[in-house]
């Protein structure tokens, strides 16, 4: 996950937001009648106690209710009543059916999470094999892996199983994405030469994060506001990164490696508009993105690798030339 991909998935979830609360499925009669039948017959007293004693421990473990249960099959109840009737494929609880797999509600997003966090692991592995630790990007560049890789797994926990709690985790672990990547580009282009600038910008992130959360969790779950928030963030992270390729891309020619990155990570995004209802009832346009970035930190780590590399051949030659 580079410095702009999540705000690239940031953005494109506003395409979305109108649906969030409640779909055109689960406001269908049918279907909440089909729920209610099914708690009534299932989740209740003797027949609750039945339900729990033949359910699979992994769906245990991994939360799935009585209800979520019901909410499940008649949900392709529902989509079967719809393609029979020739009418198109709705979405329920602001998502559109998936084929659950054993325990994950969404088996191929929460595998291409798994496999961009596999790809962030591994470039990291191969950024503290490259780098020597007095580079001066070092612990700020190892520290960004760290804060993606967590994003990371976050993103595979929710796409498992989408609760309140996973939610909430996985925006605010994508917010903190955004804001380090954003804390990573000052360092490198102001913070070498002026720390005290960087960190007083990193404690104005860390305010602006933390009141993030808090009014995120104790005031208003405001998608809206959530997303607006990271976009602004997120742009200010691309354009800064952009210029400054811009700016050095003669003196520093690895620089297009980064300018790349951010393009990709923008047009990749156009994959997310496409929005349908998933193929094999398991790839939608989400998923398609997140296997579309996997590639993206190899190019993203590779560029910080020469940067840091070139870091520690400018601070050799100032140090022989004192």
């Amino acid at each position: 996950m580079g410095p702009g991909s999540l705000v690239c998935s940031l953005t494109v979830a506003a395409w979305g937001l109108p649906t969030a609360g409640c779909s055109r499925g689960d406001r269908e009669p049918s279907y909440r009648q089909c729920v209610r039948l099914c708690e009534g017959q299932n989740c209740a007293g003797a027949a609750l106690g039945a339900f729990r004693t033949a359910q699979p421990v992994h769906m245990r473990l991994a939360g799935w209710t009585c209800t979520d249960d019901c909410q499940y099959h008649c949900m392709w109840a529902t989509v079967g009543l719809y393609i029979r009737e020739g009418h198109k494929v709705p979405q329920f609880h602001g998502k559109w059916p998936f084929y659950r797999f054993l325990f994950v509600q969404e088996p191929a997003s929460a595998v291409a999470s798994i496999l961009n966090g596999l790809a962030n692991l591994m470039m990291l592995v191969k950024y503290r094999a490259m780098v020597p630790p007095e580079c001066p990007m070092y612990q700020t560049c190892v520290s960004f892996a760290i804060v993606t890789l967590n994003a990371w797994i976050w993103s595979t926990v929710f796409h498992i199983r989408d609760t309140a709690l996973t939610e909430k985790l996985d925006y605010f672990c994508a917010s903190a994405v955004v804001l380090y990547s954003i804390y990573l580009c000052c360092v490198r282009t102001v913070g070498l030469l002026h720390p005290r600038m960087a960190n007083l910008f990193g404690t104005l992130l860390i305010v602006l994060f933390t009141c993030h959360i808090w009014y995120l969790t104790y005031v208003q779950f405001d998608y809206g506001y959530n997303m607006a928030a990271n976009v602004l963030i997120g742009l200010m992270n691309v354009l800064w990164w952009l210029g400054w390729c811009l700016r050095n891309r003669t003196r520093l020619p690895y620089v297009w490696k980064c300018a790349v990155v951010m393009v990709m990570l923008h047009g990749l995004t156009l994959l997310e508009l496409l929005d349908f209802p998933p193929l094999l009832w398991v790839f939608d346009a989400h998923a398609i993105w997140h296997f579309s970035t996997i590639p993206v930190p190899f190019l993203f780590y590779s560029f910080l690798v020469d940067d840091s590399l070139h870091l520690i051949t400018a601070m050799a030659d100032y140090r022989k030339e004192e």
